[in-house]
This record gives C-alpha cells, sequence and structure tokens, in this order.
C-alpha cells in the first residue's frame, strides 16, 4: 500500500489547526468580534420616544420606541448626512436641530435599529412634533 500521501494530509490538518487556534485570540485581526459595552454601576439611560441622543460610536439618533421588557433596548431611527431620494422613509431634517451643528440632516425612518440602553451617551433634544407624527409613522412601533 502507498503511503506517500499521508505526510501531505497531515501538512495540511497542521495548517488548518494553526489557522483555527490563531483566529482565536483576543484582538485578532482575522477574528473581529465586537466587545459589549461595558456597563456602569448604575441604571442605564432612559430615553424616551421622540428624542434625539447619541449613541457610543457617536452617531445620532431619534428614539423611536423604548421596551425594557426586551433587555433594555430601544427602536432607533440613524439621522445621516445623506440623501437618498429612491427611499421613501427618508425624512428631512431642519437645519436646527441640536447636535448636528447646522448641517443637513436627514432621519431614516425606514430602516429602524435596536440599541442596547447602554449605547446611549448624549441627549440631544426633542425632535420637533409635526416631524415626529411622520417619523413615527413610518418605523415606529413596539421593538
Amino acid at each position: 500500500m502507498d503511503t506517500s500521501w499521508w505526510p501531505a494530509v497531515a501538512a495540511v490538518v497542521a495548517v488548518t489547526l494553526v489557522v483555527i487556534v490563531a483566529g482565536r485570540r483576543p484582538g485578532s485581526p482575522a477574528s473581529p468580534r465586537r466587545v459589549p459595552a461595558a456597563h456602569g454601576s448604575g441604571p442605564p439611560p432612559q430615553p424616551r420616544s421622540g428624542e434625539l441622543w447619541r449613541v457610543a460610536d457617536g452617531r445620532p439618533c431619534l428614539v423611536l420606541a423604548v421596551a425594557s421588557v426586551r433587555g433594555h433596548r430601544a427602536r432607533v431611527a440613524w439621522i445621516t448626512g445623506k440623501y437618498d431620494d429612491r427611499r421613501a422613509g427618508v425624512i428631512p431634517l431642519s437645519p436646527g436641530i441640536p447636535g448636528i451643528g447646522g448641517r443637513a440632516a436627514f432621519l431614516e425612518a425606514d430602516r429602524p435599529a435596536e440599541v442596547s440602553l447602554w449605547e446611549f451617551r448624549q441627549r440631544l433634544g426633542v425632535l420637533d412634533p409635526a416631524v415626529w407624527d411622520e417619523a413615527r409613522g413610518l418605523g415606529g412601533g413596539r421593538p
């Protein structure tokens, strides 16, 4: 029986194991992992529907709904500086929105996301009631 191919199989298995083990090291660029946010000793922030907040990564958002029953999560609509006229749920915001810096801003109400309450960092203010009525109808509801 010819066994000359066995060293090749053993080499492939060894390389595979090295790649798997190297990918599991913390901080390895081969395996990017999201680190959960550090929770403080106190209660999480208490955002309310219709409020504008800045989250941990610096992005501004509008709080659409809050549900503490499902692990302290909130449904948000992101605020962006890019307008896409192909999307029906993008709402233009007035330049006077707090925390935006006078730039043109748009609310992405058609793609709500769920965010942990621990991610909220800074309250920016409250959205104009007329815009809030429009945004609540597009992407609101319970998270």
